[in-house]
């Protein structure tokens, strides 16, 4: 077998683990929402329960977003950086060790092409603000309701509070940069 043979072996052979990871980190990033949503029906329940209703359960929403969101964005953000190595670099690795193939088909065209869709950005858009909805803005809503309820606050709780906020605005930032809200063969991610 020759060096480019051997070369290209193992080029497919790293882009078949990549799709493979990048596939299991999107069906992980894919039922963390379904994940997240039981969870907070479950701390819900709890706080609005009938027999004994707990606000301060409503304190615990923000961090479960917190720690869910910013999971959700490491899978997000690693799924989209295994596209954006295979677009522009190994698919380039790929093509010279194939050099001498008469074809110009580019190589692995899928990983360029679905990212011309003319909606992507309206659908990374959408995508945004439903990752907002789902893991800033119910924190959010639940911090509100809890100020709401009219509980007397301790000096700890409201820093407690204060400190939630603060990190559910970050992390609504990270998820902002990280949106990709580009589109075409020059886009990241």
């Amino acid at each position: 077998m020759a060096r480019d043979d051997r070369r290209l072996d193992v080029y497919l052979q790293e882009h078949n683990q990549l799709k493979q990871e990048q596939g299991q980190r999107i069906g992980f990033r894919d039922n963390l929402l379904y994940a997240t949503l039981g969870t907070y029906a479950a701390i819900l329940g709890f706080a609005l329960g009938k027999d004994s209703a707990n606000p301060y359960a409503l304190l615990i929403l923000p961090w479960v977003s917190l720690i869910l969101g910013w999971t959700y964005l490491v899978n997000d953000q690693k799924i989209s950086e295994i596209g954006r190595y295979i677009r522009e670099q190994l698919s380039q690795k790929i093509t010279a060790a194939m050099a001498d193939t008469p074809d110009s088909t580019p190589i692995l065209g899928w990983e360029v092409a679905h990212r011309s869709d003319g909606r992507r950005r309206r659908r990374k858009l959408e995508q945004l603000i439903i990752d907002e909805i789902a893991f800033v803005g119910s924190g959010l809503v639940a911090l509100a309701s809890f100020q709401a309820w009219g509980t007397h606050l301790v000096a700890a709780v409201e820093w407690v509070v204060g400190i939630e906020a603060l990190l559910l605005l970050g992390l609504a930032v990270e998820i902002f940069l990280y949106a990709d809200l580009t589109k075409g063969r020059q886009a990241k991610g």
